[in-house]
């Protein structure tokens, strides 16, 4: 048995690990997974080379690279299906939610930041949705699922942006500060629940705690958009609503690119 490290840059988040985790899933000698979103490194333990293993996280543009590789003699458990299918739905739903309610409360309040932030939920509950057709074996079909959420993402981002600027450009009412506010404290309590129960199944890992909630793109995200809210109750402009609407819409983006990796 062998154990690789990689020291994975851009990999903040759970979404990024289920993103890997369906990436590397079919490879054979790969044992099990060990991940350190703190610290951005994943643990491998495998049979055989590294090279197909390190070519399929180079694919995702992840800012990857193999620090070491070793001969292991750790002994680990490995994951339990039905379990892992548990939490994956547990945030899938959590998501979901958040997703319909800041959409809606996005356009009844005006605020294109609740729009973009919802559509960034949208991407975290399509990342646990293919994350539950890689836990059951039933893989054949999420490449071609993956394609076309990907590009479905990607197209809600670019009308995003052209409404942004359709607002920019034309009269709207200033948005409903409130709301954004409220709405967003909402959704950054259930991506911290989220973030804690990800890391609570991984007893292993004891050290991933509270600290990496802060470092996950979602919780920048809610805070952004609560900065946002505040922004406009000062100056009683749409601008910082519009402004943060292009932020999320360039992450959303950016998820639909990373997304349509995995179908290929």
């Amino acid at each position: 048995m062998k154990k690789s490290i990689y020291k994975i840059t851009k990999m903040d988040c759970p979404s990024e690990e289920q993103l890997i985790r369906m990436k590397l899933n079919g490879i054979e000698q790969i044992q099990h997974l060990s991940f350190d979103i703190p610290n951005r490194k994943l643990e491998i333990f495998h049979l055989g080379d590294t090279e197909p293993i390190t070519a399929k996280i180079d694919s995702l543009n992840f800012d990857s690279a193999l620090l070491e590789t070793k001969i292991s003699e750790e002994n680990f458990q490995f994951s339990d299906d039905s379990q892992q299918r548990k939490l994956l739905w547990q945030v899938l739903v959590i998501n979901a939610f958040f997703f319909v309610l800041e959409m809606i409360t996005g356009f009844v309040s005006n605020s294109m930041g609740l729009v973009a932030d919802s559509l960034d939920m949208l991407a975290d509950s399509v990342v646990y949705s293919f994350a539950l057709f890689a836990v059951g074996g039933a893989v054949a079909r999420k490449n071609g699922i993956a394609k076309i959420s990907g590009y479905f993402q990607l197209t809600l981002a670019i009308l995003g942006f052209v409404e942004v600027l359709r607002r920019f450009l034309g009269f709207t009412e200033v948005p409903a500060f409130q709301t954004m506010i409220l709405i967003s404290l909402l959704a950054l309590i259930g991506n911290a629940i989220s973030l804690y129960l990800l890391q609570k199944s991984k007893s292993n890992e004891a050290h991933m705690q509270a600290s990496m909630i802060f470092t996950s793109n979602d919780v920048i995200v809610n805070l952004s958009v609560i900065v946002a809210g505040v922004l406009v109750y000062f100056t009683n402009s749409k601008i910082p609503d519009l402004v943060i609407g292009v932020f999320v819409f360039i992450l959303v983006g950016k998820g639909a690119f990373r997304i349509l990796k995995l179908s290929k």
